[in-house]
């Protein structure tokens, strides 16, 4: 306990699923928290369960990013830890995509990704501050899938975003690592079943069940099954990890 004392989070995407299940882990370690979520309303439900505070966040804009990087600095003093978690899922044949479905996969999980995490390490510099930035891969960035093209391509390229910027803010002392979950749990997999549903012919629940059931651990995951590396990362204990994506999924890949 207390692993996260005196430290103040940023988390993106945090008012459902993974990253809210951060937020409560952060705060249970001793952090302040503020949520960043394009759902505000949602956000502030969450944020009053757990004691964090919210501030409403586009990562697809610059200005979004920059005011709501502001007002952390303003409710807390500095930011401390970043966690880019804000991300959507997209699937369809490679004869099927789109271009504004690629397009929006990309400005969130990537471009998201990469500004939010230019504006916080910038503060991060200015400062002095050793922080800990944290980014959210997946096993779709591990290897491709049929019908994920997009969303795999996405989270390698946040596999690879997080080798060079962990490399280039090391010399800063900031450090840059990911995590990298399985099949998790959790509202969104209603979503990521539809698309199954539609294009492999299944009944909807039938793919979480497929998958739930090729975990070698026994069970699909739950997102309180990625804190432990998540306040891992985030804490002193992390200063010699660089530049690395950590695979919590199972069992479902090795590297």
């Amino acid at each position: 306990m207390n692993r996260l004392a005196g430290k103040n989070a940023l988390i993106t995407g945090a008012a459902r699923g993974i990253g809210l299940a951060f937020a409560k882990a952060y705060i249970d370690e001793g952090a302040q928290v503020m949520i960043g979520d394009i759902d505000l309303p949602r956000a502030q439900a969450a944020a009053g369960d757990i004691g964090a505070v919210t501030v409403k966040m586009d990562v697809t804009d610059h200005a979004s990013i920059d005011a709501a990087v502001a007002e952390t600095i303003a409710a807390f003093g500095q930011i401390d830890i970043l966690v880019n978690n804000a991300a959507v899922f997209t699937a369809a044949p490679i004869t099927e995509i789109k271009d504004a479905d690629f397009q929006r996969v990309f400005d969130i999980n990537v471009a998201g990704t990469l500004f939010t995490l230019q504006a916080v390490a910038r503060h991060m510099i200015a400062r002095g501050i050793k922080g800990k930035i944290v980014n959210m891969a997946s096993q779709a960035g591990r290897r491709g899938e049929p019908l994920v093209a997009v969303y795999c391509a996405s989270k390698a390229a946040v596999i690879s975003l997080t080798q060079s910027a962990g490399l280039n803010l090391i010399e800063h002392g900031i450090n840059v690592n990911a995590i990298s979950p399985g099949v998790v749990d959790g509202e969104h997999w209603d979503e990521v079943d539809a698309f199954f549903a539609k294009y492999e012919g299944k009944s909807p629940g039938q793919k979480k069940v497929e998958v739930g059931t090729a975990v070698p651990y026994g069970r699909i995951g739950k997102a309180e099954d990625l804190t432990g590396m998540a306040v891992f990362l985030a804490s002193d204990d992390a200063d010699y990890v660089v530049a690395q994506t950590y695979n919590v999924d199972g069992g479902q890949w090795m590297s």
